[in-house]
């Protein structure tokens, strides 16, 4: 199949802006440490509404539209899930094990690492998405682009949170984010290349990404919220992990609202 130039700069391009999106949570390099003292736990529940947002109000729903089987989705969305828990196994017995660990990164929790993982598997997902919208349509491309440009914003911004909370430092955070926002280039690649796996590839990897996202938030991230109990922390975060949903669920009309023009 030969791909026509401007599908290819097209493609391309709107991942590069995709990954840009990344640094809007740049913000956090400008904070005073108290600040961010007090921000880091809303963030995080932010981070958990919407990774829980994505994976029930967007992930899951276009996995069974894609494959038509609700029954075979959810065992897969199951598999993302043991795959997770398997792989923060992994981390953890590495975490625990390396000797040769620098200082600097002793400190580093396996929550910060998974959100790094899960996060730039969802990227590659998008990249597929992206790169074979514009196979099908430039103008689909544009508005699929649009729409995972919208809903990346909160995203990034609720996993700084969870690498500052995983301890990393605020230029690391925001630096490990961006690179694992730059998959989002191989996933288009691979979708150029092999256009017809890529796309069948995305029944498996949606409700797995999804599974990922709710191992992470249920797993790693929840439990933060109740280690501190007072009614300022209860009002916040509670209005933080909403506010993660309700940006979700926004996306939703937004999408459509683009798909009839």
């Amino acid at each position: 199949m030969v791909i026509a130039l401007t599908t290819l700069t097209g493609a391309i391009g709107a991942c590069l802006a995709v990954s840009i999106c990344s640094l809007s949570s740049v913000f956090a390099l400008r904070l005073k440490p108290q600040t961010m003292q007090w921000l880091t736990p809303h963030l995080v529940a932010l981070a958990v509404g919407v990774l829980l947002g994505d994976a029930f109000i967007h992930l899951i729903p276009d996995a069974i539209w894609r494959l038509g089987a609700v029954s075979d989705v959810c065992l897969m969305v199951l598999i993302g899930i043991f795959c997770f828990f398997l792989l923060e196994k992994g981390v953890r017995w590495r975490h625990d094990h390396n000797v040769d660990c620098r200082p600097v990164m002793a400190n580093i929790l396996p929550l910060a690492q998974m959100n790094l993982i899960g996060d730039a598997m969802h990227n590659f997902v998008d990249g597929i998405l992206i790169a074979g919208s514009f196979l099908a349509d430039p103008a689909m491309g544009l508005t699929t682009t649009l729409a995972i440009i919208a809903h990346e914003i909160p995203q990034e911004l609720g996993d700084v949170g969870a690498l500052l909370r995983g301890g990393y430092t605020p230029r690391q955070a925001v630096l490990y984010n961006f690179y694992c926002s730059l998959t989002v280039l191989p996933g288009a690649v691979f979708t150029m290349v092999l256009s017809q796996a890529a796309e069948s590839s995305l029944s498996v990897l949606l409700p797995v990404a999804a599974g990922g996202f709710i191992y992470i938030a249920a797993s790693d991230l929840i439990p933060i919220l109740h280690e501190r109990c007072s009614f300022a922390h209860l009002s916040g975060q509670s209005a933080a992990f909403a506010m993660g949903i309700g940006f979700m669920q926004l996306i939703v009309f937004f999408e459509r609202s683009l798909q009839s023009i």
